[in-house]
């Protein structure tokens, strides 16, 4: 027979059983509910959650899957391509806008240099994916190839240096006989300086870094040239060239590709989000101002 104390042990352990029977019980009631409380609230959820990733997913920009993209530039066309004097590396608005582009659409930008008159037509033959290089948009080269959407407008002025005092305006520099304008090849800062003055007066060079050193050293009287560019020139030689009064018509300027390429609509999808959140304007307020200097580092 057992003794009193173990009797007593017994039936604790009875009952500590009889309340672990009674909390299961009480647990596999509740389990339904639970359950059907977590399918009503719980996926109610997740489809909450994955609403909005769907959606963003349908808006959001094309994944070029790490590609790298070939752009041709000139590198000697600031603010948009040069080589900065501080650093001795390549600088400007391309190199930052197509780095931006690249972290939107997840692409690697590999930037060729190449001069201007063959610059177009290597981007034809496919040895370059894109060219941006300051490109004004023409009905003649959207014959041959595909632009982005605008990113910039500009217009035609005349560098000149600054102690000119023969002309103070773009029309006075036209009626101005003997005043000789340099313009680039192949440019439509060419064709614009045939309307403005006609062919005898224009010295035509291949580089528009040759051009405006050719204007310092008196070779030339005036360099016709984009307002943006002109800035640009201006800033890289301080206190030696001003931009005259007087600018001819607006013109866009805009990214080129091969007609049918692929990454044109990529391209645009991203520029147009720079658009709407306001860093295309970031970039086009650093980069082409009037205040621009080289060796500066311009913060969108």
């Amino acid at each position: 027979m057992l003794d009193l104390a173990s009797r007593r042990l017994i039936a604790k352990g009875a009952l500590a059983s009889r309340l672990r029977l009674r909390h299961l019980r009480r647990v596999s009631r509740r389990i339904p509910v639970i359950l059907a409380v977590g399918f009503v609230f719980g996926f109610t959820d997740l489809q909450a959650a994955d609403g909005p990733t769907t959606r963003s997913r349908s808006n959001a920009l094309p994944d070029l899957g790490g590609r790298v993209v070939v752009v041709a530039v000139e590198d000697d066309y600031p603010p948009f391509n040069y080589i900065v004097p501080a650093t001795g590396k390549p600088g400007g608005w391309d190199y930052e806008a197509i780095r931006e582009l690249g972290r939107r659409l997840n692409f690697r930008p590999e930037f060729r240099e190449i001069a201007w008159d063959s610059m177009i037509q290597c981007v034809v033959t496919g040895q370059f994916d894109m060219a941006a290089n300051g490109i004004t948009v023409t009905p003649e080269r959207a014959r041959v190839v595909d632009y982005s959407s605008s990113y910039a407008q500009v217009r035609q002025r005349l560098l000149v240096r600054s102690g000119e005092h023969r002309f103070a305006t773009l029309g006075e520099f036209a009626k101005t006989e003997g005043a000789r304008l340099g313009a680039q090849k192949g440019n439509t800062n060419y064709t614009k300086a045939e309307e403005l003055v006609g062919r005898t007066r224009i010295v035509a060079y291949d580089d528009f870094g040759d051009l405006v050193q050719a204007l310092i050293n008196g070779d030339l009287d005036a360099v016709i040239i984009d307002d943006v560019g002109g800035q640009g020139y201006v800033g890289a030689n301080a206190g030696r060239l001003r931009l005259l009064e007087g600018a001819l018509a607006a013109q866009d300027l805009a990214m080129v590709f091969a007609q049918g390429s692929t990454l044109r609509p990529a391209i645009d999808a991203a520029l147009a989000a720079m658009r709407a959140d306001g860093a295309l304007a970031r970039l086009n307020r650093a980069w082409f101002s009037p205040s621009f200097h080289p060796d500066g580092s311009p913060k969108p």
